[in-house]
């Protein structure tokens, strides 16, 4: 079998997530693909993937591998006719947070793709933390500093906590003046473990000390962040959630911005992806058109920020 044809197969293997959706998406026989995957691993002298009867995962040597051979892939597709610039050829893979993901990642694709509409793209909106190269992925939102890594990050803005709650409720309630308060008030938590969950909060106030962890009595728990939201606005509690979550609602006055002054410092939202395979074609094209864009959303984001309730 020639060696490019198995790398073209191999590759939409892991991506797929089988052989035989490998096969389907080329026409080919499962008996094609288990063979080009045994063409590569005899080539590499080891052993690329573990087969389950669930699942595909690549050994350490199939993760190296499948990096080059994705990059390959990539430079073939770009010297092909057609893909000079205005003309832009391949496809792209994005991962983001669900919520950020619908609300901020998926208009620059968008736009992205009406400008550039021989590309196509492919999307997973999760909340984990994607492996790039084992879910075969291009690019991803992370709103969290990146660790010590072989990977590229590009910050396109900041994301805070904020502590919110409808002028209902508080007009009910009461304002809590420290976070301490809240623990006589209902909250309601962005997971489904049960009655109570730690918050974060800064009781110096932005004077040097360790930050804090308050917990909280969440008398509604749920996994859904939009949900939650939801339930705010309706007037059934406070609410922790990030700032682009709830921005709209706190400008409008649906919700009001609570202990304000005991905010922690923000988290970098950043572009994260591999630098080789960023120097050119359709990833490169979608970073140059994101970058900008979502740095104009983040500092549109954070003037529209509703002045705090309370301090």
């Amino acid at each position: 079998m020639d060696r490019l044809d198995a790398m073209v197969l191999f590759v939409s293997a892991v991506e797929d997530g089988s052989l035989a959706a490998a096969a389907r998406t080329h026409g080919r026989s499962p008996a094609a693909v288990t063979r080009a995957v045994a063409c590569l691993e005899r080539h590499a002298g080891e052993a690329l993937l573990l087969r389950s009867t669930r699942k595909l995962s690549l050994t350490a040597a199939g993760e190296r591998h499948v990096a080059i051979w994705r990059d390959v892939l990539a430079r073939l597709r770009e010297v092909e006719p057609g893909s000079a610039a205005g003309h832009l050829h391949g496809s792209i893979v994005l991962t983001a947070p669900e919520l950020f993901g619908r609300l901020k990642v998926m208009p620059v694709l968008e736009t992205f793709l009406r400008q550039y509409p021989h590309v196509a793209a492919r999307v997973l909106m999760d909340n984990r933390v994607v492996d790039l190269v084992g879910d075969g992925v291009d690019l991803a939102v992370r709103l969290a500093p990146l660790p010590n890594s072989t990977l590229t990050a590009i910050r396109v803005g900041e994301v805070r906590a904020i502590v919110c709650a409808s002028p209902d409720y508080v007009a009910r309630s009461g304002l809590p003046a420290t976070p301490h308060d809240l623990a006589r008030h209902d909250c309601i938590g962005l997971n489904a473990e049960g009655d109570g969950e730690l918050w974060s909060f800064d009781m110096a106030q932005g004077q040097g000390a360790p930050l804090r962890s308050t917990r909280v009595r969440t008398r509604l728990s749920i996994n859904n962040a939009a949900a939650g939201i939801d339930t705010a606005l309706r007037g059934h509690g406070i609410i922790r959630a990030r700032c682009y979550q709830v921005a709209e609602h706190l400008e409008t006055g649906r919700l009001v911005r609570l202990l304000s002054a005991f905010e922690v410092p923000p988290t970098p939202a950043q572009l994260v992806f591999h630098p080789d395979r960023a120097r050119r074609g359709v990833l490169r094209a979608f970073i140059d058109h994101a970058v900008p864009t979502l740095r104009r959303e983040f500092l549109r984001l954070a003037a529209s920020m509703a002045p705090p309730l309370s301090k």
